[in-house]
């Protein structure tokens, strides 16, 4: 369940000091450092809200872009599901077909014989085999899309998804040496899908073709019952590979979904860090202006100066490491 965390409103303090501290500062270089400190502290306080607001901001939306990758990942688990039902279905279909007397396997010269003379013709070659004459002959499919090996840490993180394992462990590792590795898997994966489409489209409607042309050949009333069955074998195995495919786009999606959910966790926490930061420039702030009254200022000067250093370590400390 994806929850948006509320935007952190800072209110840093407003810093004016009064004239009449202002006359009663010294007039040498202490009394300009002590009159300078309220305002540098107010603008480091300031830079620190915008700093910790920001980063509430990416923390948000990491957290809707998850919420939209999960629903892309739903998607694509709907196909897979949606292909293996299809599979099942034709195969079902296929039992049924062999209850009846298992069907005979095809063979060139026959189809040749029995197809000449009408449009599926163009189907069967005279010389070696179409991709769907394979398909109805052999039973075989075209070689499912090879993409290069994913990177060692995306492999790690799609085995461990699939397995129940850690994921965090792998993904933030590769997400710090290849931000871009998943988007292009992503791409690739979708690339694999289309082009076994671009493969196996032809070869359907080939088929297709082939039976509607088988069930008007007179005398040969097993050749249909023969191509039908050819046709459902090759379905099913066309399911299963592509919901192989969807299944892998969807795992993909997940991973993304988790790389999301880790960014808006980085981004969370470097917000409340940013925060206390300006908490405690504010608090040198308040001190600083308490010191320009107090007739004792060396303690609380060195308060504030304390806080503000303090203040802007830790900010440097949360940008360039947190």
């Amino acid at each position: 369940m994806v929850t948006l965390r509320s935007t952190i409103r800072c209110s840093p303090v407003k810093t004016k000091v009064p004239e009449s501290l202002k006359a009663d500062m010294p007039a040498n270089r202490w009394g300009k450092i002590l009159g300078a400190t309220p305002v540098v502290l107010t603008v480091v306080a300031t830079l620190l809200a915008g700093l910790s607001s920001g980063e509430m901001t990416q923390a948000q939306y990491s957290r809707s872009l998850a919420a939209q990758l999960q629903a892309k990942a739903g998607d694509q688990w709907n196909f897979f599901q949606g292909k293996k039902l299809r599979s099942a279905v034709q195969r079902s279909a296929l039992d049924q077909i062999a209850a009846g007397g298992r069907p005979a396997a095809l063979d060139h010269a026959s189809l040749v014989e029995a197809l000449q003379g009408t449009p599926a013709a163009s189907v069967i070659e005279a010389d070696g085999r179409t991709a769907a004459e394979t398909a109805m002959i052999a039973g075989t499919l075209p070689a499912r899309p090879v993409s290069a090996p994913p990177p060692p840490d995306l492999q790690a993180a799609l085995d461990a998804l699939e397995s129940g394992g850690v994921v965090a462990d792998p993904l933030v590792r590769l997400l710090k040496a290849q931000p871009s590795a998943l988007s292009d898997a992503l791409q690739q994966a979708y690339a694999d899908v289309r082009t076994f489409d671009e493969a196996t489209g032809p070869i359907g409607k080939a088929i297709d073709l082939v039976e509607r042309h088988a069930r008007a050949v007179a005398g040969r009333p097993g050749l249909a019952r023969d191509v039908i069955a050819a046709r459902i074998a090759f379905h099913a195995q066309r399911y299963d590979l592509e919901a192989q495919l969807n299944q892998r786009i969807a795992f993909l999606y997940e991973l993304q979904v988790q790389a999301s959910n880790i960014k808006a966790e980085r981004h969370h926490h470097r917000s409340q860090r940013f925060f206390y930061g300006m908490l405690a420039a504010q608090a040198g702030v308040v001190i600083s202006t308490l010191a320009m009254a107090a007739r004792q200022r060396n303690l609380l000067w060195s308060l504030a100066a304390a806080a503000g250093a303090i203040a802007i370590a830790f900010a440097v400390y949360v940008y360039l490491y947190v």
